[in-house]
Formats: C-alpha cells, sequence, structure tokens
C-alpha cells in the first residue's frame, strides 16, 4: 500500500486561510481545519470558514482561546468553556461528528496536553479527539518545512500532518509541498489512524491507552 498522509491545519482561520483552499481546490484535495475561537470571531474569519465547509473540508475545534494546555489548568469550569464554548461558536459549521484537538504547546503530546476533567468531558460530550504524528514546525521555518516534513513521512506509513493556516509565510510553500508528495507516490486522504484519535464518539479507542493522558 501506497505511504498515506492526512493534512490538518491548525489556529486559523486567517487571510491565509482563503490562499490554503485555493491550494487545496485546485488539487482536488480535502483537509481538516482545526480553529481558534479568538480568530474566529474576527472579521470576514466566519466567511473563510463557511468557504471551507462548503468545499468539502472537515472542520474542528481547536480550543476558545488556544492560551492555556488543558492538562496544565486542569479545571472542569475550563475544559467546559475551552471545548463547548469553541463548538457553540462553531455552529452549523459541524453538522455531524465534533472534531476536537487540544492545544499541545508546540506540538508536544505529554502529560500536559490533556487532564482527567478535559478527557472526561470529551468522553461525556460524544468528542471525536483527534492528536497528529507530524508536526514540521513550519511556523519555526516557514522555507525549510517542506524538507523536515517529508523526512519526517518516511518514518510511518500513515502520517498525521500538522500545518498552520497563518502569515507567517510558511504556506507560500504548499504547493511544492503537494507536488513532492505527488512525486513520492504519497498519497493524501481525508480520512483520520486510529492511532491519532485516542476517542472517537466520546469512546476510547484500542489507541487511547498509549497516550501519557489516559493514565
Amino acid at each position: 500500500m501506497a505511504p498515506r498522509v492526512t493534512l490538518t491545519f491548525d489556529n486559523g482561520p486567517s487571510r491565509v486561510t482563503a490562499q490554503v483552499l485555493d491550494v487545496l481546490g485546485a488539487r482536488g484535495l480535502q483537509a481538516t481545519f482545526f480553529l481558534v475561537g479568538e480568530r474566529l470571531r474576527q472579521r470576514g474569519s466566519r466567511a473563510l470558514a463557511e468557504r471551507a465547509a462548503r468545499e468539502g473540508h472537515r472542520i474542528g475545534n481547536h480550543s476558545l482561546s488556544h492560551a492555556t494546555p488543558l492538562g496544565v489548568n486542569d479545571d472542569p469550569i475550563e475544559a467546559e468553556r475551552e471545548i463547548d464554548g469553541m463548538q457553540a461558536l462553531l455552529g452549523d459549521l459541524v453538522p455531524g461528528e465534533r472534531f476536537f484537538r487540544p492545544f499541545g504547546g508546540g506540538g508536544k503530546i505529554d502529560r500536559n496536553l490533556l487532564g482527567r476533567h478535559a478527557v472526561e468531558h470529551l468522553q461525556r460530550g460524544r468528542y471525536t479527539c483527534v492528536l497528529w504524528s507530524s508536526v514540521p514546525r513550519d511556523w519555526e521555518d516557514p522555507e525549510g518545512w517542506p524538507d523536515v516534513c517529508l523526512a519526517d513521512l518516511e518514518a510511518r506509513p500513515w502520517s498525521v500532518v500538522v500545518l498552520h493556516d497563518l502569515p507567517t509565510g510558511a504556506m507560500a510553500r504548499l504547493p511544492a509541498f503537494l507536488d513532492a508528495l505527488d512525486a513520492r507516490g504519497i498519497e493524501v486522504v481525508h480520512e483520520l489512524p486510529e492511532d491519532c484519535v485516542p476517542i472517537r464518539f466520546g469512546r476510547p479507542t484500542a489507541s487511547f491507552p498509549s497516550f501519557p493522558f489516559a493514565s
């Protein structure tokens, strides 16, 4: 089977989101956009999110404020505010399965990612929690991230990549990255591998015990 990659974009929407949608649309590719509430409230942002949903992209919840990882501030009220508050803001942008991606503090998957109260809240609310396996840190290296990511993708048969549709200049390299995937026979898919989905519809999956917040 050919290697596969699932594309995700965090921390938008921003003015760069339109550029990303143009690039994906020209290639007939779909991705998941994990939105932050503070950005979604900005002028013009909802129209970008509506366009993404209309064009078949998955819209996910990346917290209301993106301020403090929910394992650092393990408070039930904070978990409810950050998760449910953002979901209410998304509204009809998410008509079905509710996808949540926690704020990882630089892409780290550790005990700071989710606290006990946040995990319990995701389970009670029947959320699907989506993590990742490749973080090329495009915000730090706007020019070189494609090479970093391509090397990382060789380590596994199916990767979930985290990119950022933010005005860092990094998304100018997105077309070249997608061309490189095609040249290497790496298939871009919309599905999510179970090893990056520890909770689905509120239920722990087989991968749940492997994550540090599960213990």
